[in-house]
């Protein structure tokens, strides 16, 4: 993948970047892939149920609304991302396990991280629109990200 900042300079008008200055957790530090999203607060069901599924190089976005109460991701779950497939899973929220998360094949943004386990209630949506730091992240959309931050496309570029 080249860097978001080279791909900012060569599709300027056509990308947005996020505003939203996360952190780097997984062992990749640079990751891409097209779009999933899932959406919740402090309950992290559904995005367990997509990791479960083949993961076909996507990264998961996930809006858990800037919550940091409860980790939306762990060490199993990111274990469990790597081993389906997934690009990475880029967190408006927090994770724990982080010292696991950082020998994972797998690319981690989220905001920091949180020891509380997320609630089970089944709650949120996922493949829906989702909006944080200036960006609207559709399904099937592309999303890079680097040490430099995150960029959106509508289509995959390089």
């Amino acid at each position: 993948m080249r860097a978001t900042a080279d791909l900012y300079d060569d599709h300027e008008g056509d990308v947005d970047t996020c505003s939203v200055l996360f952190r780097d957790f997984g062992s990749r530090r640079s990751f891409c892939g097209p779009v999933r999203t899932v959406k919740c607060l402090n309950d992290n069901s559904l995005l367990r149920e997509l990791l479960n599924e083949p993961g076909k190089g996507a990264v998961i976005v996930v809006d858990g609304e800037g919550s940091t109460e409860r980790a939306l991701l762990g060490d199993i779950l990111a274990a469990r991302g790597a081993a389906n497939g997934w690009s990475g899973i880029l967190i408006y929220g927090v994770i724990r396990d982080s010292a696991e998360i950082a020998g994972i094949d797998l690319g981690v943004n989220a905001l920091g991280t949180n020891p509380a386990k997320s609630v089970k209630a089944g709650q949120g949506t996922v493949d829906c629109a989702v909006e944080f730091g200036g960006v609207r992240f559709v399904p099937g959309s592309w999303v890079y990200c680097d040490e430099d931050g995150v960029l959106m496309s509508p289509t995959a570029i390089e």
